[in-house]
């Protein structure tokens, strides 16, 4: 029987504490910028779905009546991952109820919550062991056991299960813990008829994050059966070589192994132990620092490859949004133990260049390839025929904008990012509300409200992008310290103190990594994409139920650059007079010179992130 499964002496892990924690979701509110824009959007899209349409597989694989219209795309009636749509759209509605306040969501929740309730009473009576819940009959854990070919029927669950633990957390619906208190039970009647060996050898089949879900369920209930039936799903074949400090991601399909790193870090803070720790930092530096391209993205074709072949990887299939929806996840752990400019700027990157760049702006669709491949362009999914992965997390990803902004602990409050919002924080009696048009401006001024004075440090990031850095604290000027460190201000705030943070930014460049012919230009954090027009894209809607479907569509012509130097390049790069964050490359472009803009502004039309630089001699 599965070693894991064997009653276990607890009583030596400990909670690891942690140096700082991010606010909750309902404490941090947008204001005005881009942020807020696409959350709106999603607002939209997210009340546009029928709830009863989501349930639809549901029902009928528990043999319940259905009236519903099918939906298409991965949650088509046939399609073995049917249902995860379901558990991320609950995610979704919770964290949106939790940033907005609308009772819309919550009323959508409750209506979902519901028909699980009555969709896992009716399953045993089609045959299935009590506790399944699933919108796929359980023949396809059947297959997975036997290492037959099968989707990724655990991936399915685990997306099911985290849409009801956000549902418990936000509204505290109990019955969505019942819920999952049976689906553990499930869980463990499962995995406790495979010997480890079996277990390990099933986990190639992309598992999601199982392991998370237990872990956090454990959380809640403390129950050591769910943190064994967590650790149970350890895959050792890739946390094992990471505990060596191994990296064993080369070949792997990337976004199978992001999770098992979040469980890691998950089982880390519920237990204490370091090596849960170490796996997850290793793994960290490993994709954020030696696999990333320069938007935070990472992956061709869904696999991670050696980091000697950049330059071989740069096609249409490259940066799946999902897997930079999962580093986000995971550097919110790291920032917890230990806040650094280092985990605070990949957050940063990917937020701003990746995360929100994913989402058209026309209709709030979403994408699944951030290709960085020159001179293509990004499809996006369509509202009801599409729902792939990606538009999973597209769904969650603007819920959660407001997670990494600010992080505190008892007596500090640090902030990471410079976007527009309002902070709430009730245990200190404060509001701190940071105005700022970042990054079309480069200054954030900060209002504290407070219903008494306060003693407490604020910790200011001083970005290693700045071009220098100004504070000033009520009109006085503070000392801005180093570059990627935190500025700390400590002092009694009350009511109506003010601080103003000049945070300038400068065009820089970054080389594709091991190509230094090959580079990508920076605005601070800002990555500039090339804006290259819709030559042989006017017959096409951008917009598709196949994630490939215009992948064979050949590229536009990317022009290259000339030049001695990055120094000399970055001379010829002048802004263009009236756009925010518009540049326009000045006798360097071989043939042409072109337009530089924000990747997150660009849309519809052929791009380019890295440039191909050629002889200064060259035209």
């Amino acid at each position: 029987m599965l070693r894991i499964l064997v009653v276990l002496m607890l009583a030596g892990q400990a909670a690891a504490a942690a140096e700082a924690a991010p606010f909750a979701v309902k404490d941090v509110r947008l204001l005005a910028g881009p942020f807020l824009e696409d959350t709106q959007r999603d607002e939209r899209y997210l009340l546009s779905l029928d709830p009863d349409r989501l349930l639809h597989t549901f029902r009928v694989n528990a043999g319940l009546p259905s009236a519903a219209q099918p939906l298409g795309g991965w949650e088509k009636p046939d399609c073995e991952l049917r249902g995860h749509s379901l558990g991320h759209y609950l995610t979704a509605i919770s964290l949106m109820y939790a940033a907005t306040g609308d009772e819309r969501f919550r009323e959508r929740a409750t209506k979902i919550v519901t028909g699980l309730v009555q969709v896992q009473n009716a399953l045993p009576s089609k045959g299935f062991h009590p506790g399944y819940l699933s919108a796929y009959p359980e023949s396809f854990i059947d297959r997975w056991d036997a290492g037959e070919k099968v989707w990724a029927p655990w991936y399915t669950l685990h997306k099911i299960m985290a849409g009801l633990l956000d549902d418990y957390e936000v509204f505290g619906d109990q019955r969505s813990l019942d819920i999952l208190i049976k689906m553990a039970g499930w869980i463990k009647l499962r995995v406790g008829q495979r010997t480890q060996e079996q277990l390990q050898k099933s986990m190639n089949n992309e598992i999601g994050g199982i392991s998370e879900s237990l872990a956090n369920l454990y959380g809640h209930t403390k129950n050591p059966d769910h943190l064994r039936l967590a650790e149970a799903f350890d895959h050792h074949a890739i946390i094992d070589p990471l505990a060596r400090d191994v990296d064993p991601f080369d070949g792997k399909h990337a976004n199978t192994q992001i999770p098992k790193l979040i469980a890691a870090a998950r089982l880390y803070e519920l237990t204490g132990d370091p090596k849960y720790r170490h796996i997850a930092e290793f793994a960290w530096s490993r994709v954020a620092l030696a696999r990333s391209f320069v938007h935070g993205g990472h992956s061709d074709d869904e696999h991670f490859f050696p980091v000697t072949d950049f330059a071989q990887h740069l096609g249409p299939t490259t940066a799946e949004t999902c897997n930079t929806y999962n580093m986000l996840k995971l550097t919110r752990h790291l920032m917890a133990w230990h806040p650094s400019d280092d985990l605070a700027e990949f957050y940063e990157r990917a937020l701003f260049n990746h995360i929100l760049a994913a989402q058209d702006p026309r209709d709030g669709m979403f994408v699944y390839f951030t290709t960085v491949m020159p001179g293509h362009f990004k499809t996006y999914s369509t509202p009801e025929n599409s729902f792939w992965c990606c538009v999973g997390t597209g769904m969650e990803n603007p819920a959660r904008f407001g997670e990494g902004i600010y992080f505190h602990d008892d007596h500090a409050l640090y902030v990471n990012l410079f976007i527009a919002s309002e902070l709430k924080w009730d245990a200190q009696g404060l509001v701190l509300r940071q105005e700022t048009r970042f990054p079309d401006e480069d200054t954030s001024r900060f209002t504290v409200s407070a219903k008494r004075p306060v003693d407490l440090t604020f910790e200011i990031r001083h970005p290693r992008w700045a071009a220098g850095m100004a504070i000033s604290v009520n009109g006085k000027p503070v000392e801005a310290g180093q570059p990627g460190t935190y500025v700390a201000i400590q002092r009694q705030w009350k009511q109506g103190d003010r601080i103003e943070i000049r945070t300038p930014m400068k065009i820089h460049t970054e080389t594709l990594p091991g190509v230094p012919s090959m580079i990508a230009f920076l605005d601070g954090p800002i990555v500039l994409a090339g804006q290259l027009g819709r030559q042989g894209l006017d017959q096409i809607d951008d917009h598709a139920e196949d994630e490939e479907a215009y992948n064979k569509i050949p590229v536009g012509r990317v022009p290259a650059l000339t030049s001695s130097d990055s120094s000399a390049l970055i001379a010829h790069i002048q802004p263009v007079a009236g756009e925010a964050l518009t540049f326009r490359t000045n006798g360097i472009g071989v043939p042409d010179d072109f337009t530089l803009k924000p990747m997150f502004r660009t849309h519809h039309e052929r791009y380019s992130l890295y440039w191909n630089v050629l002889p200064a001699e060259t035209k």
